[in-house]
């Protein structure tokens, strides 16, 4: 992924030896014009500048004036039709992440001439520790610290925290005393958390049988009977376009590492986001919130992304299944990813999280999330075993002794 895709070249004037044709990526910049330093209002010139949740504009903090942050996808080119991919087009913030690169870089403020240092693994503003103006860092560097798009915050932060009182309560009689007594959802956070969004075009072929009923009769087996199936065996082929909008891929390691201590993967149950909604990145949206740097290249992503892709493919062929009333099995899969496009993006999500500390000294992170777009939820609760095993006894026990009755009664 480390070859830029070459300028187009025009025709010499005089002849001379062809260019080959371009192997990379296409690369779409999204940060050609975009300004480090001094991010200032439109109308006075402040610098105290962030989301306004409830419009999803940028606001000043001193005049109060408020506009909208370019539109994401469109704009950037980044969303054009899908069947006419080919190849790999990627958003400049996309980039391989360059190990060596620094996290820590000095700007110079163009209010007062102070040097101001941003340490980008936390965070991309910072103050002048002069003049107090607030400095942004919006160009790309190879980092995984600036994204192309940024999808704003539009659930506000007491929504959230009801949306996680309601998750919680509906669970509390199994839950853990300790955590039911520290539980206090107003300490939720807004995180934006790193995103690949990924267009694909491919055509799908798959080949299998299927099974389709004719008829079922009773058989006799000595005092018993049995059940027999008739059915008509098909070959069975379906091949098409297939032709992916907007898939979302976890572009944190940490996310995508699946341990034991890390079985259940939330976020990923608070999809879908609508990200055709997402502006071109501007820091000033990230200040108040949290925001988790992307440390995942394209190369590692793609193996996930495809094998998605597959399982659309197959569920958008189940909806012509329906004849083959005894299944289908496929014998053959094939996906051929004509092209795809990746680009960047930070997700809006409220954040809770308990650590639970066993008597073993393992510890265990707990969290509830919340779609920071559509309030969907989702989350894990520290459990009560010692409660959760003496209800699950009594329900045996009155289980064994309802089935002893039946049994006598019938007798």
């Amino acid at each position: 992924m480390s070859h830029p895709y070459p300028e187009d070249s025009t025709t010499p004037e005089q002849p001379g030896p062809l260019q080959p044709e371009p192997t990379g990526p296409r690369v779409v910049h999204t940060d050609g014009d975009a300004k480090d330093g001094l991010v200032k209002c439109l109308r006075c010139g402040a610098t105290e500048i962030s989301l306004n949740v409830a419009t999803g504009q940028l606001r000043c903090h001193f005049c109060r004036f408020e506009w909208q942050g370019e539109a994401g996808l469109a704009n950037l080119g980044l969303d054009g039709d899908i069947g006419e991919l080919s190849g790999i087009v990627m958003g400049s913030g996309s980039a391989d992440i360059v190990p060596s690169t620094d996290e820590v870089l000095t700007f110079k403020c163009t209010a007062c001439g102070a040097e101001v240092v941003i340490d980008t693994a936390h965070g991309t503003q910072a103050r002048c520790h002069w003049c107090r103006n607030k400095l942004s860092m919006n160009q790309q560097v190879p980092n995984g610290a600036v994204p192309d798009v940024v999808l704003p915050f539009k659930l506000p932060k007491d929504a959230a925290v009801a949306k996680i009182r309601e998750f919680v309560t509906k669970r509390k009689f199994f839950a853990h005393p300790r955590f039911t007594a520290e539980f206090n959802p107003e300490n939720v956070m807004g995180v934006y958390l790193p995103y690949m969004v990924v267009d694909v075009n491919a055509h799908v072929t798959l080949t299998g049988q299927g099974e389709h009923q004719t008829r079922s009769y009773t058989v006799k087996q000595g005092d018993n009977d049995r059940r027999v199936y008739d059915a008509d065996v098909y070959h069975v082929v379906r091949d098409f376009e297939l032709h992916v909008d907007d898939l979302t891929v976890e572009s944190s390691s940490e996310r995508l590492n699946q341990t034991a201590a890390n079985s259940n993967n939330i976020i990923n149950s608070i999809m879908p986001f609508d990200v055709e909604n997402s502006v071109r990145y501007d820091s000033n949206y990230l200040a108040g919130f949290h925001s988790e740097r992307r440390d995942s290249n394209i190369d590692q992503l793609t193996p996930i992304a495809h094998v998605q892709a597959g399982d659309i493919a197959r569920h958008k062929a189940n909806e012509t299944l329906q004849f083959y009333d005894r299944g289908v099995r496929w014998d053959h899969e094939q996906v051929r990813v004509n092209g795809q496009r990746w680009v960047s993006a930070y997700l809006p999500v409220w954040l809770y999280s308990y650590h639970q500390t066993k008597s073993n000294g393992r510890t265990f992170l707990h969290y509830v999330a919340v779609n920071a777009r559509t309030g969907e939820t989702m989350g894990s609760v520290p459990i009560n075993q010692a409660k959760l095993l003496g209800v699950s006894a009594v329900v045996q026990v009155v289980g064994t002794i309802a089935g002893i009755v039946v049994m006598v009664l019938g007798g």
